[in-house]
């Protein structure tokens, strides 16, 4: 973001976030989260950027931790968040580390550009979990394989990722051609907010720069020995375009488990939900038992073996963080009703 005024318009305001507003919520001032970084965050109101101290694990009286892309409702008078408005979409993973808990990337997004690079960064399972995501959160999703510039497999790594998932738009650009990038530019509309994800060093920020036709943000070279560029960004931001639309770039993601995410992973993977719902046994394990769907498909070729490992591997995954979130869940409500009858008595 920078000095220049703007409408909520122009920031994403739309009437999904209009609609949510009642006779009381008049007198408040809507303002979208524009960064977020080190226990604070940047909201902007169109005409003033704030700055907001996240205080444990929250802003004051509000209930959840808002996230880039997030609208709140500002107290006109304290300008103190008083509301995060309901979000059309949100992109959230398991906390990296030992603490049990889910971390929002970003919310209210339109489209995710799932950002991979031609080289030995590019891995399918990986791209498979962003997939997953996107579909679970019910936004649309584009695969932009980067670096094309620097090899001479750019259309072998496009034809590997074509049979993930049919519909899939897959865009092999050079970031710091200005005419290569133009690709992208049917996605960038007035007002639709855009989401970067993607590894470290896979060429975000580079190509943001190149989008926005500046050179404000640093960008890394490539280390040599293992193709993976340097980290360069270290805060979530929200940019709004030469078109109008507007960009979210978050930091290199290097763990991304999935946390209830079972419907996008059913979706991701179709044709393996097709081959199980022919199985015998409900609780066929696709191992040793008659009968199997599975075992069958892989068998004609329907399904690799890569994919069906895959797809168990982040079943297992999504249901047990589920499990663990909701025990998390129900061991804080047990304290709370534990210290309330103290206090009670």
């Amino acid at each position: 973001m920078n000095e220049k005024h703007y409408s909520l318009d122009e920031l994403g305001w739309k009437d999904c976030f209009k609609g949510q507003l009642d006779t009381d919520d008049t007198e408040m001032i809507p303002a979208r989260v524009t960064m977020t970084h080190k226990g604070h965050l940047v909201v902007s109101t169109g005409h003033s950027e704030l700055l907001l101290k996240i205080a444990g694990k929250g802003i004051g009286s509000l209930n959840e931790q808002p996230t880039v892309g997030d609208w709140l409702l500002m107290d006109r008078e304290t300008m103190v968040p008083v509301k995060v408005l309901e979000r059309t979409s949100l992109l959230q993973r398991m906390a990296p580390g030992q603490e049990v808990k889910l971390q929002p990337i970003a919310a209210n997004i339109d489209t995710l550009f799932i950002v991979s690079s031609c080289n030995t960064e590019f891995n399918l399972n990986r791209i498979e979990r962003y997939i997953c995501l996107a579909l679970e959160a019910g936004v649309n999703f584009v695969l932009v394989l980067t670096k094309e510039d620097l090899t001479e497999e750019a259309q072998e790594y496009r034809k590997q990722a074509e049979h993930l998932f049919e519909s899939m738009p897959i865009v092999t650009i050079n970031g710091k051609d200005p005419q290569s990038v133009q690709s992208l530019q049917k996605w960038f509309k007035p007002g639709e907010t855009v989401a970067l994800l993607g590894s470290s060093g896979v060429g975000k920020t580079t190509l943001l720069n190149t989008i926005n036709g500046t050179e404000k943000e640093k960008t890394g070279a490539i280390r040599h020995g293992d193709d993976k560029g340097r980290h360069t960004t270290t805060t979530r931001s929200l940019h709004v375009m030469p078109s109008g639309a507007l960009l979210i770039d978050v930091p290199g993601i290097r763990e991304l488990q999935l946390h209830d995410c079972h419907a996008g992973i059913d979706r991701a993977f179709s044709e393996i939900v097709e081959a199980e719902e022919m199985c015998r046994f409900s609780d066929c394990s696709h191992e040793r038992e008659p009968g199997c769907g599975v075992r069958e498909a892989l068998e004609s070729k329907i399904i690799t073996r890569r994919r069906l490992d895959n797809y168990l591997k982040l079943k297992e995954e999504a249901e047990k963080n589920t499990t663990e979130i909701a025990e998390r869940a129900k061991r804080k409500a047990g304290k709370k009703k534990k210290y309330s009858r103290k206090w009670k008595k």
